[in-house]
Order: structure tokens, then sequence, then C-alpha cells
């Protein structure tokens, strides 16, 4: 399974539910009260919007699977052990970390976390619509094809957010993700034999040189 899906891969798979019959001009756009987030019409608006995300998605995992493969050093990995921030931060910690959920099947709230870390660095008013609808359709929309564990009271406010997406309009929603993680997720992390199997070579490799 590939480390990261890139935004053009999401995009295309959304391409993929909007074609519809073309309307006459003046005929309203079906659905209309979803502003075509859903890609469910066929209108410029989602032909732009796809043209735009291939060009301008970029997110923190396409920067890790873009990484050269270079392994983390004995003091890196203890370092996760210490701050799960730590681990955040590095590339190689993020890529042993979603290893881990994966298997747990719960990768999607590190992607939808990393997601939202990206967002709240953008300042262009087009790309944080872009992305903020995005992150919704894929995540937060009843049907959204990835399940993170966000509350009833968390996406209903996310919901009254979409008239005008802001960069931190998933703040709260990345904070539960986080500590979801933080507090589940990060232990079990570690105590796995995917942490600990990589730590002990590690500590070969130290011993060998």
């Amino acid at each position: 399974m590939p480390l990261s899906v890139s935004g053009v891969e999401m995009r295309k798979r959304q391409a993929a539910h909007i074609e519809a019959p073309p309307r006459a001009p003046g005929q309203p756009r079906p659905n209309a009260c979803c502003l075509c987030w859903c890609g469910c019409c066929k209108c410029l608006w989602n032909d732009d919007r796809i043209e735009r995300s291939e060009r301008q998605t970029c997110t923190k995992m396409d920067s890790i699977e873009a990484a050269d493969e270079q392994p983390p050093t004995l003091e890196e990995v203890l370092s996760w052990s210490r701050s799960f921030d730590m681990l955040l931060r590095s590339l190689e910690g993020l890529k042993v970390f979603r290893e881990f959920l994966r298997s747990e099947y719960s990768e999607d709230n590190l992607v939808f976390w990393l997601l939202c870390e990206e967002l709240k660095k953008e300042t262009n008013p087009t790309v944080v619509d872009e992305k903020s609808r995005i992150i919704y359709e894929d995540y937060v929309s009843i049907l959204s094809p990835k399940e993170v564990s966000l509350d009833s009271r968390v996406r209903e406010g996310i919901n009254q957010s979409l008239d005008e997406p802001s960069n931190l309009m998933y703040e709260e929603a990345q904070l539960q993700i986080y500590t979801l993680m933080h507090r589940d997720s990060f232990p079990r992390f570690l105590n796995s034999s995917v942490y600990r199997d990589l730590l002990a070579s590690r500590r070969r490799a130290c011993l060998d040189t």
C-alpha cells in the first residue's frame, strides 16, 4: 500500500463522481444546496476545482513519500518515546507511526491531522477554500469515504463553518484527533513490535559501528 494518497489521486477519485447530463442555460443546478462540494453535479466550478487541486494540493504526507530513505538515528527513535510532538515532527517518525496506525485501521486519523496542520499554514483565501472543502468531503461529510473519530458536536461546529471556510475551521477537530492519538494510539505504538523492532535495530547498528 503506498505511503500516501496524493492530491491528484484524491481529485481523480472525486472526479469519477462528477459526471452528469449537461443542463440547459439558466436551469438550476441539481442539489444546489451542496454548492458542488460533494461533486454531485457537472459545473464549471467543479472543473476548475479539480484543475486547481492538481496544481495546488500538497500535504506533509506527500513530503514524507518523497523523502529520501534514511533510517532514523538511535537518538531520534528514543526521542519519540519521550514526546508525542517529537514523533509528529519527524518525517521518519510519521512514517513508522502511520505504519502502526494502518495495522489498527486508524491511519485516517493521522492523515486528517496532517491535512488540518497544512491548512492552518495556508494564507491564500482561494487555496484555503479549496483545501477546507477537500477535507470536509473526504473526512467530515456523512458521505465521506474516510473514517475519523470526531464526535457529533465537533462535526456540527464544522458544518456551521461551511459557508465561510477558514484555515482554522478544523482546529477543534484537529485537537480532538490529536488527543485521541496521544492518549490511545501513542502508548500502544511504543509497546508495539513496529517501534520495538526499530529501536532494537538502531541499537544493534550503534554497537556495530
